[in-house]
């Protein structure tokens, strides 16, 4: 966590602001305030998810490594 993370959900509200003006270039500020807002949290969820995964891969790994060899 940290600046990365936050730079990660600007960006992803930056990507949604620019998707929402590509598919209707008329978008109201309103309009375009909720793709941002959007777009930040839909970063922010991902970024969670992703290292949600990364820390269950690495049990796993951890798991199989600690294992007792079956004789």
């Amino acid at each position: 966590m940290g600046i990365l993370d936050t730079v990660g959900e600007i960006a992803g509200a930056v990507a949604a602001v620019e998707a929402t003006e590509k598919v209707d270039p008329d978008a109201g500020l309103l309009t375009k305030g909720i793709a941002a807002v959007a777009g930040f949290k839909g970063a922010g969820a991902l970024e969670s998810l992703v290292e949600k995964k990364e820390d269950e891969s690495s049990e796993q790994a951890s798991d199989t490594d600690n294992a007792a060899p079956q004789a």
